[in-house]
């Protein structure tokens, strides 16, 4: 008579029941799968963004679409980007002083904070706070449509939902953040001059002296040149998580979620491989490099 296997307890790990080698085994197959999920999301990503430039150039949207969607994501955004672009500024002018000091250095201290503001913090908080406001607003939007059947019904009617649905979104976000760039830059200016300055009591005259000799136009330009890399993936990402929202509040929820989470480390990684482009590119322009002293 054959022998039977035993039957497995209810509640328990099958991995672990076959012994080490089964939880290894369990554990390298769950790390395939997150990673065969991870390269089929960017391939889905990456499709999803080159039918949406197909669509924006083939046909530009009506203005009655873009415009909401430009005040959604522009106007609306620019009073959260500028008090945190004011406080990042002052924040640096605190965190920085005392080691300036130690060094004799004080006055350098603008020239610091400025271009940390204009290269580096302006553009990455600019856009994560773009994605925080409008990247999950826009997963929670298109994924609800996504639920209740309102992209089908589009889908039916003979609209393509990506033409009336994602382009004027992409544009806005791909327009509007350089100008919430430049506020958050402005802005943090402003701030560490301010407390530097007036709490910090550091000289007015060469705070800016120093600054105009070290931040320059290239700066400027770098700064915004990355935030339209991050606009366009906080955009792409966004709607993608809507457009493939699964069913019910949950969902939706998880689809807002993922759009921010997905968008800042997006922003992160397209910050580190841009950050190492524009400096091979400053310094073959400018071989002598940054001088602070």
């Amino acid at each position: 008579m054959a022998a039977t296997a035993p039957a497995a307890v209810p509640g328990e790990n099958p991995a672990a029941s076959r012994g080490p080698v089964g939880a290894v085994a369990a554990w390298v197959a769950d790390i395939g799968e997150a990673v065969i999920a991870l390269i089929t999301t960017f391939g889905d990503v990456v499709l999803f963004g080159l039918e949406t430039i197909r669509w924006m150039f083939a046909r530009l949207p009506r203005k009655d679409t873009l415009l909401p969607n430009f005040y959604q994501i522009g106007v609306l955004s620019l009073p959260v980007v500028a008090l945190t672009g004011l406080f990042i500024g002052m924040v640096l002018a605190v965190q920085s002083y005392s080691q300036f000091r130690v060094m004799r250095l004080e006055t350098r201290l603008g020239a610091v904070i400025n271009l940390s503001l204009v290269r580096e913090l302006g553009p990455v908080l600019a856009a994560t706070m773009l994605a925080g406001r409008v990247g999950s607003a826009m997963a929670a939007e298109l994924g609800t449509m996504r639920v209740t059947e309102q992209i089908d019904a589009l889908s039916s009617m003979g609209a393509n939902p990506i033409y009336y649905l994602v382009v004027p979104r992409f544009l806005g976000c791909l327009i509007l953040i350089p100008t919430l760039t430049i506020m958050a830059d402005f802005m943090g200016v402003m701030g560490g001059y301010f407390f530097g300055v007036f709490v910090l009591d550091i000289d007015s005259h060469h705070y800016w002296v120093n600054s105009q000799k070290v931040v320059g136009l290239f700066d400027v330009a770098s700064g915004v040149f990355k935030s339209l890399f991050f606009g366009a993936a906080i955009a792409l990402i966004s709607c993608h998580r809507g457009f493939h929202c699964q069913p019910g509040a949950a969902g939706v929820g998880r689809a807002a979620t993922s759009a921010f989470v997905y968008s800042f480390v997006s922003i992160l990684v397209l910050d580190l491989f841009l950050g190492i482009l524009i400096d091979n590119v400053y310094m073959s322009l400018y071989p002598e490099g940054i001088r602070f002293v």
